[in-house]
């Protein structure tokens, strides 16, 4: 439990999905997909409740009987296809503060990224409390094409670097030489519930959680399969 207030781990899971319809309610190991993430975040010391936010009432009887609270139905407006993150944790925050302890942190739980090492959620929260100067902390992954070689290209077919400048030391040196990059990897997102209620999900000052899980996220039919083998093994 966390020592001077609420951590929310909140876990937003929409009934809607096109690309694998019903996705947070495939079967992956023998339960659906959205328990692994709530038994993550019950497993987790520094989480004081486990909150799954859904519009759908087959999976808020899946993440209630996961061990979830699901305090309310998620509007409709908020469970649409092009619906950002942010004003569901918004949404969220008013509502959790309305009845309960003010929450001070929300960790982010995606149901579509299954997999998390044991203490990974504890790490990332302490982390946050350990440096009082950051907004949140963010899981990443090294990439495996550096952005340093990528470029835009526009109507006319003339090219543009993505980072950096026209310098020949950028994009022409060999990527060994070039700097280390990660990627948010959408495994965990811990943030201060005051940055979420100044209207972003990260703030500016973020810290970078470095980790080993296994990286899937279930999107396709093909994801499933592949996070299926990742279960077996």
């Amino acid at each position: 439990m966390s020592p001077d207030g609420s951590v929310v781990a909140l876990i937003p899971a929409r009934g809607g999905s096109k690309g694998l319809p019903r996705k947070n309610l495939a079967d992956l190991g023998g339960r659906p997909l959205l328990a692994w993430s709530v038994e993550s975040a019950l497993q987790a010391t520094t989480v004081d409740r486990v909150v799954v936010c859904t519009d759908d009432e087959e999976i808020a009887a899946a993440a209630r009987s996961a061990g979830a609270e699901v305090p309310w139905v998620r509007p409709a407006e908020l469970a649409t296809d092009d619906a950002a993150d942010l004003p569901v944790f918004e949404h969220a925050l008013d509502r959790l503060n309305a009845v309960g302890p003010t929450v001070e942190v929300f960790v982010h739980l995606r149901p579509t990224s299954p997999f998390r090492e044991p203490g990974l959620i504890d790490r990332a929260v302490a982390m946050l409390r350990a440096h009082p100067e950051v907004d949140s902390v963010r899981s990443v992954s090294p990439v495996a094409k550096t952005p340093f070689k990528m470029w835009f290209v526009d109507d006319e077919g003339f090219m543009e670097p993505v980072v950096g400048s026209w310098d020949e030391e950028c994009f022409n040196q060999p990527r060994q030489a070039l700097p280390p990059v990660w990627t948010q990897d959408g495994t965990l997102d811990v943030v201060r519930a005051g940055v979420v209620r100044g209207g972003s999900m990260t703030g500016r000052r973020v810290l970078a959680l470095r980790h080993d899980s296994p990286l899937v996220d279930v999107d396709t039919a093909a994801d499933l399969e592949r996070a299926r083998s990742i279960a077996a093994r």
